[in-house]
Parts: structure tokens; C-alpha cells; sequence
């Protein structure tokens, strides 16, 4: 196994490990569906996502900056910085173009059918940080892959952006409880879980606020934070209003979702 490998799945398993015994000593709100089949779903596209890129990017975006390197292709190829001058500028660059795709997601209704098989979770916890159609994870590697070679990210920022982006989305989907004061504090410099739990609510014009994965700024800068939903955190509904049976959402049921599904009103503009 290559040991950009190696390093990823090490941080996957042990972030998943730490937010599974979070959520169990310090849940933050009750589920309201079975654990189990959600689970199995959840955890089971994880895998065929998993499969498929490697199949599809066998190379990844790590492989597609070292190929960027050694061409001089992209702008942070051409000039002479110090290092960690160029892996920070790269891990915010990286991060603003995820906020702009999740947007992009959000607004092209073609793209919100395969985004809201994210959004059809009617519980939050850290398994649905993995859960993301893979037609969509396939889109999403295409950007990515266009990203690091127009910028030119070298191939330790991109290695530290994959681990960010899968501990964080993992960290921010997650039924863990902080202190407000802690979470109001945070949110300055990442996103947190009561943060982007509204993005899951099922008002489409909350669903339509707090982007961002990683960082929080691109949200406060372009027009898009909202600082706390319509109801309590404890009893706002999430998921979608128009998938609220259980029995709908198996693994088998979500993988077809964006080609049997509706897209509601969430599409932005639609309304």
C-alpha cells in the first residue's frame, strides 16, 4: 500500500474511532431512525467510493500534483516561495474551491441530484461525513484533479488537504455536544458540527447556508453563514421534506436516488 494510502486510512480510522465514542458519551441529540441500517448504508457507499476512485484514480490528486511538479504546470510552479508559505496558500485555495463546488452542488439541479443523497440522512453522526453518492465523488475527484493543476499544489499540501477534508467532514457531521461558548469560539476557524447541522435542516433556505467544510470563512465572506436555525438544535428536523420514510433510504435505495428521487424545492433559485 503507498503510504499517502497508508497515512489517509490511518487518519480515517482513528478520527472515525474518536468521534464514534464522542457521540456515545456526549451525544448531542437523539437519533431518530435505526442506527443499524443507517450504518450499513452509510458506511457501505464509503466502500464503493473507496473502490471506485481507486479504480477510476489510481494515481489520485496526490499522483496529479507530483505529475503537476515534475511539468511546472500551474501557478505555484512557477515562482519561488518557501514551502510552508506555499502548502498554506494551497490548503486555503483548496479549501475556497470546495466551498465553491459544494455551491455549485447546491445551485445546478442536475448536480443536487446526486448531492441529496447527502442530504437524505434523517439523523446526523459521523457516518454521514462519508456519505456521498459516488457519481458525485467521481465529479467532485475531476474538480479536485483541475484544481491542483491549475494552482499547482504541491504534493505535501495536497496529502495534508485529503486528511483535513475527510477528519473535518467526519468532525462537523458529528452528534457531539460542545459547550456553546466553546462552539461560538471555533467557529472562527473551523467549522463545527452545530455550524454545518443546519445545512442538513429541512427549511431549503437553511439547507442553502453554511457551505464550508474546513474553514469557516468563506461563508461569512460571501454572504452565506447563518449563525442558528429556526428551532432548537435538539428538535430541528433534518434530512429532506420530501424522503422521510426509513425504508426508502437503505443502501440500495440511495445509490438510485438521483435518478428515481424528486429534488424538492432545494435546488437554490428554485423557489
Amino acid at each position: 500500500m503507498n503510504s499517502d494510502v497508508t497515512i489517509r486510512l490511518s487518519a480515517f480510522l482513528g478520527i472515525l474511532a474518536l468521534m464514534i465514542a464522542w457521540e456515545i458519551l456526549a451525544p448531542r441529540r437523539p437519533l431518530q431512525t435505526a442506527k443499524p441500517q443507517r450504518w450499513f448504508a452509510n458506511l457501505g457507499i464509503a466502500v464503493i467510493n473507496a473502490a471506485l476512485l481507486r479504480f477510476l484514480f489510481a494515481s489520485g490528486a496526490m499522483g496529479v500534483a507530483v505529475l503537476a511538479y515534475e511539468k511546472s504546470w500551474g501557478l505555484f510552479n512557477t515562482v519561488s516561495w518557501p514551502i510552508w508559505i506555499e502548502i498554506l496558500l494551497g490548503l486555503i485555495v483548496l479549501d475556497l474551491a470546495l466551498y465553491l463546488q459544494h455551491v455549485m452542488f447546491h445551485a445546478l439541479p442536475t448536480l443536487w441530484r446526486l448531492h441529496m443523497m447527502h442530504h437524505s440522512d434523517m439523523d446526523l453522526d459521523v457516518t454521514t461525513g462519508v456519505r456521498f453518492h459516488p457519481a458525485e465523488v467521481a465529479v467532485s475527484m475531476l474538480i479536485k484533479l483541475g484544481a491542483v493543476i491549475l494552482i499547482g499544489t504541491s504534493p505535501l499540501a495536497v496529502l495534508l488537504f485529503e486528511v483535513l477534508l475527510n477528519g473535518t467532514s467526519m468532525f462537523n457531521h458529528s452528534n457531539i455536544r460542545i459547550p456553546t461558548n466553546i462552539d461560538r469560539a471555533l467557529r472562527w476557524i473551523i467549522v463545527t458540527p452545530d455550524m454545518h447541522r443546519i445545512h442538513h435542516s429541512t427549511l431549503p433556505h437553511e439547507t442553502n447556508r453554511n457551505f464550508g467544510f474546513n474553514l469557516p470563512w468563506w461563508d461569512r465572506l460571501l454572504g452565506t453563514y447563518l449563525n442558528d436555525p429556526s428551532e432548537s438544535h435538539q428538535t430541528m428536523p433534518l434530512g429532506l421534506a420530501h424522503l422521510k420514510d426509513p425504508s426508502d433510504l437503505t443502501l440500495q435505495g440511495i445509490l438510485i436516488l438521483p435518478f428515481t428521487g424528486k429534488t424538492g424545492d432545494y435546488p437554490i433559485g428554485r423557489r
